[in-house]
């Protein structure tokens, strides 16, 4: 690439790089305008995104500045380096973007299986809670009401006796036998 700009003469990339590298600003100038267009295309192709591609290019041309130093012409020339830079940060680009896109899917599955697992879990609590109401339906009064005063209100045997009026051993026979008949009536392994 060479550069016919009125009263500089031809200029080579490979010289404005040179002259970028001890920090000539118009130098940089006259390559930014020389690559920018190139630059620009070789992201668009790889990157597709527009905005994106402007950002990556503005990326590369600062890195070019930066840089400017480390290129080596006995390896290839400036536009070579130039756009093999502007190349590789495209792909950065692209592999970054994916990432970030199948992390979001991920949380996304996880929150979605969250949702399904509190339904899930519901429609079982639910189930359960109407197995245990039919098998104490199953319970004989007596021993519905030990029970119920022991594992719903939370009193003691003792208690239970108290309140009902009737031994305490008494009590501790409704309760196991009660016990021993939700056991089997919800199908629980002794």
């Amino acid at each position: 690439m060479e550069s016919v700009v009125p009263g500089d003469g031809p200029v080579s990339v490979e010289q404005l790089l040179v002259e970028v590298a001890r920090g000539d600003q118009q130098s940089y100038a006259r390559l930014y305008d020389r690559v920018a267009g190139v630059v620009y295309g070789v992201i668009r192709r790889v990157v597709r995104d527009p905005a994106q591609s402007e950002e990556v290019a503005q990326e590369v041309l600062v890195e070019v500045w930066r840089t400017a130093a480390r290129f080596d012409p006995d390896r290839g020339s400036a536009s070579t380096w130039i756009l093999t830079m502007a190349h590789r940060r495209a792909i950065d680009r692209v592999r970054s973007e994916q990432a970030s896109r199948s992390r979001t899917e991920r949380v996304g599955r996880g929150q979605h299986q969250r949702a399904f697992d509190e339904v899930a879990e519901e429609v079982e609590v639910g189930f359960e809670h109407e197995q245990v109401r039919a098998a104490l339906g199953a319970l004989t009064d007596l021993q519905r009401e030990a029970v119920e005063l022991a594992y719903y209100k939370g009193y003691t045997y003792r208690e239970v006796a108290e309140l009902l009026d009737t031994p305490l051993g008494t009590i501790k026979t409704r309760m196991r036998d009660g016990l021993i008949r939700l056991r089997d009536a919800l199908g629980v392994a002794s």
